[in-house]
């Protein structure tokens, strides 16, 4: 309902289910024809944590854990991705989805958690290790302009004001 006014020129998303879902819903279904996938877009690897929650893993991995928590930058999931990892892919895939737009026109981009983070990291000039100093919540709205890739600015970060009060607490409970 919170996109439906707003103009789209081009969106992409995560082919994973939940995030192809939140395009689909976001987009409506007489702008489905604008949206296309990138698997850059999808979230990161947990590799061996993948399902589990976090207390199953802090009970098999409560090093790795503690370090996802205080020093992610530094973290390699088991048999999984890396944050680098995940930007290394994700910032083609923004590259990829912003070709060719004119500054006036829209990309709707619509991510997982890890994705958006480290992207936002970069934008705003962050090492990965400053991750967790800003909130993403589900289904957050994060408004980015700019001429190009290289001189974007965050309008609007965190927003989630469609489904929480604005002193209301929506906090991402994942890992």
């Amino acid at each position: 309902e919170r996109l439906r006014g707003v103009h789209v020129d081009r969106a992409v998303a995560s082919p994973l289910a939940r995030a192809l879902r939140t395009a689909e819903l976001a987009l409506g279904e007489e702008r489905l024809g604008l949206l296309t996938t990138d698997a850059g877009f999808k979230e990161i690897a947990h590799g061996d944590w993948e399902g589990l929650l976090a207390s199953e893993i802090r009970a098999r991995d409560a090093d790795r854990l503690h370090a996802w928590r205080h020093a992610p930058h530094e973290v390699l999931m088991p048999r999984g991705e890396s944050l680098q990892h995940v930007l290394d892919r994700a910032w083609p895939a923004l590259a990829r989805a912003a070709e060719g737009l004119g500054a006036e026109q829209t990309l709707l981009v619509v991510a997982h958690d890890a994705v958006n983070r480290v992207l936002l990291c970069r934008i705003l000039g962050l090492p990965i290790a400053k991750l967790w100093s800003f909130r993403q919540a589900p289904t957050t709205l994060n408004l980015i302009e700019g001429a190009d890739l290289e001189h974007l600015d965050v309008v609007r970060l965190n927003d989630c004001s469609h489904h929480t009060a604005l002193f209301g607490e929506a906090v991402h409970r994942a890992l």
